[in-house]
């Protein structure tokens, strides 16, 4: 019988040097999409897919991240005052009962494989999901939702995949599987980390959400750096297809934001606001006035 995944680890000790000077004093996790930092969208796709301990692993400066989950009782006590109701709702969202977040440190950017190294005192035996707040998905039905329900069908490890241009691949982990099939899940025959364009095996990249055994773990301990020097976390599932066991790759639905870049952050921000009702027309009729402008400009 498969366990259930109810452990999920977000790596979030990166320094955000893209997004620098704003993230000198801000996690480029707290950097809002619309309203909602973006840590909030990965817990609250954690959430919807039946996840229920959190453990991030961070580094020195993060502190902005764990208050953000605290409670804010001044806060609070000031929305009620007002009697600011759907605030007070709102604001409930972002705390995390006790026991249930957990902080650890990664004192050496080591790369992805390192992080959710890191973590594993608190895995155990358990399968658990690994989350990357930097993709963004807009989906109907949230994307580990979406993996949650095909794990339960195949067991194994499991990561999300995407379509991807050969000019980018070079970009991404990529999988050797069959990228024509119609079925949302495919079985992984290897991965390569960054190929080179015209050297792929597909063209369909990993993307930042994994449900991994805890077998990666083991793997994991005696990692070797690989591609840019670092610990990588497609190295040690690739292993696991090497010694025999299950990995498929997941073709999820929905559109994925790269909110680790400017261009893509910008992106998500545009959609994002689009979605929501109380900012559509006043946003939709903003854009249509600058973007001619902005056209002309060229």
């Amino acid at each position: 019988m498969k366990r259930k995944v109810t452990k999920a680890v977000f790596p979030v000790a990166g320094l955000g040097t893209r997004f620098l000077p704003a993230t000198k004093s801000v996690p480029k996790e707290i950097m809002t999409l619309v309203d909602r930092p973006l840590i909030q969208y990965a817990i609250d796709e954690a959430r919807a897919a039946g996840i229920t301990e959190f453990i991030f692993v961070t580094s020195r400066g993060k502190s902005a991240l764990e208050d953000y989950f605290d409670n804010a009782p001044e806060l609070e006590a000031e929305l009620r005052r007002k009697n600011k109701t759907e605030l007070m709702d709102t604001l409930k969202t972002t705390y995390m009962d006790s026991g249930a977040i957990a902080y650890i440190r990664q004192h050496r950017p080591m790369g992805l494989g390192h992080a959710v190294w890191c973590a594993r005192r608190l895995i155990g035996n358990e399968p658990f999901a690994v989350i990357l707040p930097d993709d963004v998905i807009a989906a109907d039905k949230p994307c580990l939702a979406q993996m949650v329900e095909a794990y339960e069908e195949t067991g194994g490890c499991m990561v999300a995949a995407m379509r991807v241009p050969d000019e980018m691949t070079s970009s991404y982990g990529i999988l050797d599987a069959d990228s024509g099939t119609v079925d949302r899940k495919v079985q992984v025959r290897g991965m390569v980390e960054k190929p080179a364009s015209g050297e792929a095996p597909s063209d369909l990249a990993v993307i930042g959400r994994y449900i991994l055994t805890p077998d990666v773990m083991n793997t994991l301990d005696s990692a070797k750096a690989g591609a840019g020097g670092e610990v990588q976390l497609t190295d040690a599932i690739a292993e696991e297809i090497v010694n025999g066991r299950l990995v498929h790759g997941f073709r999820f639905e929905g559109e994925r934001f790269d909110c680790g870049s400017k261009a893509g952050f910008l992106q998500a921000t545009v959609s994002f606001a689009l979605a929501r009702p109380e900012l559509n027309e006043e946003f939709s009729r903003f854009l249509s006035d600058i973007v001619p402008v902005a056209r002309a400009a060229e």
